[in-house]
């Protein structure tokens, strides 16, 4: 079957073997694992995982790839295929009790950041993510203060995940061909978070407005979640901006906003 690759559902199918055997050989998938995998395209990495005897989900979005990758691996028995938005898939509910997931997929670039933060919340059943992104992307969440690249994906993926760049992939590896430079990241949920808070909301909150006008110093970007004297109480200088300060120092800052809001400062 050919199949034309669709611009609305950001479709570029890996054709090059050499890529592919470099994927499958970071994934070091086991016959008595559960993988899942988004949007399985035509089916590149997906028959090696079926060979290997994985237990298979595919999330897929275009039902005509869904009637063609039920077609072409009907005689697996290993394999489930959901058709599905992945932005609004219970990933969650795939997984046994006890039992953790692996996750794979060639995320289309318009989706990749608002479905990552939708697996977020969901680490607790995941064991890894596997993904292949726009490297600007990935350069964003694997970056560490000083970067220019460093934003508030870096500081919110790196508070769930452990993050690595495994290596680039270039164009001409996809038909279509798409006109930026693609990476493979793994992204590895933490165990116990490397921080202690106790609202992840807040701490979003927090990176969202330190980062909106990143020229900003932080007693400037902060001036509504905390005054000055208690940014430099923190030990933390008031004069820098958000891209100099880490993930640590992010967490102080959400903790102190959460147990102090600024309505009481003002009121005592």
């Amino acid at each position: 079957m050919a199949h034309k690759a669709r611009k609305r559902f950001g479709q570029n199918f890996l054709h090059d073997h050499h890529i592919i055997s470099n994927i499958l050989g970071s994934l070091f998938y086991q016959k008595e694992q559960h993988w899942v995998e988004i949007g399985p395209g035509q089916g590149a990495l997906t028959e090696s995982l079926l060979k290997s005897g994985v237990q298979l989900d595919v999330v897929e979005l275009d039902r005509d790839l869904v009637k063609y990758l039920g077609s072409r691996f009907a005689d697996y028995q290993n394999l489930t295929i959901h058709s599905s938005d992945a932005l609004r898939f219970d990933f969650s509910a795939l997984a046994a009790e006890g039992e953790k997931l692996h996750i794979l997929g060639n995320l289309p670039y318009n989706i990749s950041t608002p479905l990552m933060f939708h697996l977020l919340e969901n680490t607790p059943s995941i064991a890894d993510m596997t993904f292949m992104l726009q490297k600007e992307v990935v350069d964003r969440i694997c970056a560490g203060p000083g970067s220019k690249k460093y934003g508030r994906l870096s500081v919110m993926m790196q508070y769930y995940c452990e993050t690595e760049h495994l290596f680039d992939v270039p164009p001409e590896s996809f038909t279509p061909q798409p006109k930026v430079m693609s990476s493979i990241v793994r992204l590895v949920p933490h165990e116990q978070p490397p921080v202690l808070i106790d609202s992840v909301e807040m701490l979003n909150t927090v990176v969202i407005s330190a980062f909106s006008q990143r020229r900003k110093t932080l007693r400037n970007s902060l001036k509504k979640l905390i005054t000055e004297e208690n940014i430099t109480a923190l030990d933390i200088n008031p004069t820098l901006r958000a891209e100099t300060i880490s993930l640590q120092d992010f967490a102080k800052l959400s903790q102190f906003i959460q147990q102090n809001p600024l309505e009481e400062i003002d009121e005592s």
